[in-house]
């Protein structure tokens, strides 16, 4: 798999790609601008994926992704962004980019985004997707989410269960598929890794 990283930061740019090339990635290469980026294409050819910083030097918003679209032969473009708003990501998604990925994400779920879109999938975190239930680490359902609150304020699942007006046993399988998608142990894991990335 060939990935390129355009982002104006070195230290985000070498982050990543020591992430990807740790997981197997076979090639990864680097640009600080949006015309770097194209020069990076136009020289060596389209990429399986191709990460591009929404604030960077040349991408005047959403434009960028038009041009690298076309300049990688319409494989999949995504949005790395650190700061962009919910409605950025939806704006992005909408344009045809092939993810939204925060620059907040673990390595782990970096890598699986990355591979998620390479596969030809969309990918965005928990909380940009709109539509319903959607597989993949870091993804979840609106009802995952009403569980993972609940977790997150210290119910048990009898609680979320009649919060929810659901059965109790549909709690405990929310439980088991949020926390694999979360990547966690168990369920006060799963409430500190939504802590930490802001989930609920």
């Amino acid at each position: 798999m060939r990935v390129l990283i355009a982002d104006d930061h070195d230290l985000v740019r070498e982050t990543i790609g020591a992430f990807l090339i740790a997981e197997g990635v076979v090639e990864v290469k680097t640009a600080a601008t949006l015309d770097d980026a194209l020069d990076v294409v136009k020289e060596t050819g389209s990429f399986d994926v191709v990460l591009l910083d929404y604030n960077m030097p040349g991408m005047k918003g959403l434009d960028g992704l038009a041009v690298m679209k076309q300049a990688n032969g319409n494989r999949p473009v995504a949005i790395l962004s650190g700061t962009a708003t919910r409605d950025v990501a939806d704006a992005a998604l909408k344009a045809g980019a092939a993810g939204f990925v925060p620059k907040t994400l673990s390595s782990k779920s970096m890598v699986t985004a990355i591979r998620f879109m390479a596969a030809g999938e969309t990918y965005a975190p928990f909380g940009f997707l709109q539509e319903a239930p959607t597989a993949g680490d870091g993804l979840l359902t609106r009802r995952e989410t009403d569980v993972l609150r609940g977790i997150c304020d210290g119910k048990s699942n009898k609680e979320i269960a009649r919060d929810l007006d659901l059965q109790e046993v549909t709690v405990k399988l929310h439980v088991k598929t949020l926390s694999r998608k979360l990547d966690a142990r168990n369920r006060t894991q799963a409430a500190m890794i939504a802590r930490d990335r802001h989930l609920v």
